[in-house]
């Protein structure tokens, strides 16, 4: 085999030199708003261990953001960044019913009647 053989790839892999994709952070991977990659280099940094897993600081991260009891000992530590994007299932949400929509014809009634007072 000489080294004309070898198929050279493009960058990073991607033959043909495509676009490049937009990074993703693991914490958004998770569905997180802890930062998992700061926790991963504090673990690594700490020494608390040998090696540290992929998941160990991805589950960490849901911890610290779920913990009640973290809670209430932060309770008056404010936290940058930190906190839940409020996401409700829509299958939760109230079901619209029909009554709602004869109330709606009846607020531009009123709406008409205010600039002849006007």
């Amino acid at each position: 085999m000489d080294a004309t053989s070898k198929v050279k790839k493009g960058a990073g892999g991607r033959k043909g030199g495509g676009p490049k994709k937009k990074p993703v952070s693991r914490s958004v991977k998770a569905g997180l708003q802890f930062p998992v990659g700061r926790i991963g280099r504090y673990l690594k940094k700490g020494r608390y261990s040998q090696r540290v897993g992929t998941g160990a600081p991805v589950y960490l991260a849901a911890v610290l953001e779920n913990d009640e009891e973290l809670g209430k000992l932060l309770a008056g530590v404010t936290i940058a960044h930190g906190g839940v994007l409020p996401n409700i299932n829509p299958v939760l949400l109230p079901k619209k019913t029909a009554e709602k929509a004869p109330k709606e014809t009846k607020s531009p009634s009123k709406a008409t009647k205010s600039p002849k007072k006007a």
